[in-house]
């Protein structure tokens, strides 16, 4: 009897289900790939939106839902849902910025394995918020890492990267955009691959790596004897939809929503002191070098061009200094 061909690979393409767990832009973005290779989606596992979270991102649960594939969003996978996740029969399981890790259980039901879509170039930051820590530590360089998942986080074998450089007018939000599309070119290039046995496979050298945690809301406090260039990088880390990131002024929380850069080096005063005024932006020192705040935002008070917000305190502070107001920051 001959041998049969093997299957073309839009038949490989169509035969094999996948079980996604997707969240956030990153999510979307992938599931829709995933969709328009043919690739039949069995099931989305998602996350009900947080009432307290600034939500951006499409829903993955909408797609899903126009394209008749069953939605589930429960908020822990115990001994049940790892039944009902078997009983899909899935041959691949993917996690495109899903939140929760997946049990092992979840990962071996399916025989070509089980990949996660990380937003960084592994093994360096492993974790969570990964673009955020990217722009706090003045990172030159992001990208996209899809991985074999493992029960440690973000640790499993690499299936392929793709990188991009980071600017100084990029923020977490500019920035997470621009790798959505590279996530998605990344899922096209290997699903296929990965569908075929044929996926690229090379071990994650942990050592050289690094892991960062969840950020927490008072992680966005500003301490104005950092250097200048540390500060704007915290700023555009946190900047919306992130919470932000704030100091104080006359015992009032001040918000700093956008900076830029006025002097990289030198004194130009006592941190945090305000020290001049123009365009609608106010100049503040650094411990070495000094910050436009553009955007500023005190504390249950409406957003606006920093002198615009700080003109009443200014002149409250130093009637009549025009430009040199000499009010700090703290």
């Amino acid at each position: 009897m001959a041998a049969q061909n093997p299957p073309a690979p839009a038949a490989r393409l169509s035969a094999a289900r996948c079980v996604v767990f997707a969240y956030h832009e990153m999510g979307y973005g992938c599931l829709e790939a995933l969709l328009k290779m043919g690739a039949p989606v069995a099931a989305l596992f998602t996350h009900e939106d947080d009432p307290h979270e600034e939500v951006w991102w499409r829903a993955c649960a909408s797609l899903a839902r126009g394209k008749g594939v069953p939605v589930y969003t429960p908020e822990r996978l115990d001994a049940p849902w790892i039944e009902r996740i078997a009983a899909l029969r899935p041959a691949v399981v993917y996690s495109f910025y899903y939140r929760n890790l997946l049990p092992g259980a979840a990962l071996r039901a399916a025989p070509l394995g089980a990949y996660n879509l990380h937003g960084s170039l592994l093994p360096a930051y492993r974790g969570r918020a990964p673009v955020n820590w990217m722009l706090v530590n003045g990172e030159r360089e992001a990208g996209v890492t899809l991985h074999h998942m493992v029960a440690r986080a973000d640790a499993g074998d690499i299936v392929g990267q793709r990188s991009l450089a980071i600017d100084d007018s990029d923020t977490a939000l500019t920035l997470y955009r621009k790798l959505v599309p590279l996530g998605v070119a990344l899922l096209t290039e290997m699903h296929p691959l990965i569908v075929a046995g044929r996926a690229p496979r090379r071990p994650q050298e942990l050592s050289r790596g690094s892991y960062f945690g969840r950020r927490r809301p008072e992680d966005g406090r500003i301490d104005w004897r950092w250097p200048a260039r540390r500060v704007f990088n915290l700023v555009r880390a946190v900047a919306h939809p992130y919470p932000g990131a704030f100091c104080a002024l006359n015992g009032r929380k001040l918000w700093v929503w956008e900076s830029r850069i006025a002097h990289e080096a030198g004194r130009r005063g006592g941190a945090g002191e305000i020290i001049s005024s123009g365009g609608g932006a106010v100049e503040v020192a650094a411990g070495e070098g000094s910050l436009w705040i553009t955007r500023a935002q005190f504390d249950g008070a409406s957003e606006g061009a920093a002198a615009e917000v700080l003109s009443e305190v200014l002149s409250e502070v130093l009637p009549g200094a025009g430009s040199k107001a000499g009010a700090r920051l703290e």
